[in-house]
């Protein structure tokens, strides 16, 4: 039975990468997609963007790359545990925030995030609003001290905004000294996400992982003291703020009443601080980039914001008031997920994807940049349309052709916390200035774990004229 719920005889063939990719393995495509590694899927081949499942031969078996939004749902939901996470993968995120959720699998994983669930509901998000809100509000007084049309680096800018958030989120304030501390981990994490065919060899794998898992926790272990120091310290404390960390800390399994250890409150910490920030920095700057390009949207979101803002910072309550404003964050999420790249599964055992074998070991390889690109389910992808998302063209799409924060049972826990964030930057950033490229040069694009412009994305920084619905609220 094929995922899609069709009955097909079953064959080895499906759709084969062209010949000039030989048999390199996923992670090794340097010297044959246009001389760039994968990991960039903008550069995959054509054929990714068209065909329901594309295979690659290796020597360390198949890999098989899906863009059918129902055959991502059976193998990331519908049979979700005979799928695990590739070991590489897990690997890679456990030397980088240890046992947190992204590094972790199985039991553990199952517990972990129970635990932290209640932490990330809606009702507990909400109480993060106030954090978000007058950070961003914060920000339009440090862009008031440019002068009108000043360069900045909108990617640097949105990195030390979400920086400031997550530290207001998670340790009330109290976490804005680590800034130094993780720009020094930024700047090192990304020469650890180049892999090549030596890491899936069995013999050299294990080699090279152990090599890049000594370097990690030398660059991580000054910003891992740092907040160790802190989680004791909140503790120890009499009284402790409402912020995410004491949510962690007080977090209890519902299944079994117990905590988080102290470790694992770190390593959690750690996740969600270094993912949590980038992947928001990331889709603030390529909205940035995309208002910019289509100046006709950036008017229709100045026009929303007016009417229901007229020039205050937003409230939680006022999310519900910003349809057009979520829809272009959508659309921006769809065009640029902030980890476009490869979400890598495994087959536990012998399945079938569209009618073709999948054997025991194959990889599979599910890339937001391919599915939200993809020629079988968006019309004319390459186009920005925020209403796509209206409800009237969302019906019977589905619902894993786009998925900027992942699906299943690892979708990302902090997916709500990451929308209303962003809208809250864009909601009160866009009220005040707007920004424009500051060069007609093409933006490259560079891609580790997370999609950045390369070199940056220098941009003008516009003050904007007072709106009659702001005067018309005094």
């Amino acid at each position: 039975m094929f995922a899609g719920g069709t009955t097909m005889p079953t064959s080895d063939t499906a759709p084969v990468l062209p010949g000039a990719l030989g048999a390199r393995p996923i992670l090794s495509l340097r010297d044959r997609l246009r001389g760039k590694r994968l990991g960039m899927p903008w550069s995959v081949p054509e054929a990714m963007f068209h065909e329901p499942l594309v295979r690659q031969k290796t020597p360390i078996g198949d890999i098989f790359y899906i863009g059918d939004p129902q055959l991502a749902r059976h193998v990331l939901v519908e049979r979700a545990a005979e799928y695990p996470k590739a070991e590489i993968e897990l690997r890679l995120f456990s030397a980088l925030f240890g046992q947190g959720l992204l590094g972790i699998d199985g039991e553990l994983w199952k517990t972990h995030r129970r635990t932290m669930a209640p932490a990330f509901a809606p009702q507990a998000v909400a109480t993060y609003a106030p954090a978000m809100a007058g950070s961003a509000e914060a920000f339009v007084g440090r862009w008031s001290k440019l002068a009108d049309g000043a360069v900045v680096d909108a990617s640097d800018e949105m990195t030390a905004l979400t920086l400031t958030i997550i530290a207001r989120t998670m340790f009330s304030g109290e976490g804005e000294g680590l800034e130094p501390l993780i720009q020094e981990v930024l700047r090192g994490a990304p020469q650890f996400s180049d892999f090549n065919m030596l890491d899936f060899i069995p013999v050299t794998r294990a080699l090279r992982m152990r090599g890049r898992e000594k370097r990690m926790a030398a660059l991580f272990r000054p910003l891992d003291d740092a907040i160790a120091g802190m989680i004791a310290a909140r503790e120890a404390a009499a009284v402790a703020p409402n912020d995410l960390l004491s949510r962690l800390i007080a977090a209890r399994d519902e299944t079994t009443g117990a905590g988080l250890s102290a470790q694992e409150v770190r390593d959690e910490v750690i996740t969600i601080f270094m993912a949590g920030h980038e992947t928001t920095a990331t889709a603030m700057t390529w909205i940035w980039f995309l208002l910019a390009k289509h100046p006709q949207e950036a008017a229709r979101l100045r026009t929303e914001l007016d009417a229901a803002l007229a020039g205050r910072t937003p409230t939680q309550d006022d999310l519900a008031q910003l349809p057009f404003t979520r829809r272009l964050v959508d659309e921006a999420l769809r065009l640029f997920p902030p980890a476009p790249g490869i979400s890598a599964r495994v087959a536990r055992a012998e399945d079938e994807l569209a009618g073709v074998r999948v054997r025991k070991g194959a990889f599979m390889v599910i890339a937001p940049w391919v599915l939200q690109r993809h020629r079988s389910t968006w019309e004319d992808p390459e186009r920005f349309d925020p209403d796509r998302f209206l409800p009237e063209r969302s019906e019977g799409r589905p619902r894993l052709a786009n998925m900027p924060f992942g699906a299943g049972p690892r979708v990302c826990i902090g997916q709500l916390m990451a929308i209303n964030e962003i809208v809250f930057i864009l909601a009160t950033l866009a009220q005040h200035y707007d920004l424009e490229l500051a060069s007609d040069a093409p933006v490259e694009l560079k891609h580790n774990v997370t999609l950045r412009p390369k070199g940056g994305l220098p941009m003008k920084v516009r003050r904007r004229s007072r709106t009659a619905a702001a005067v018309a609220a005094e």
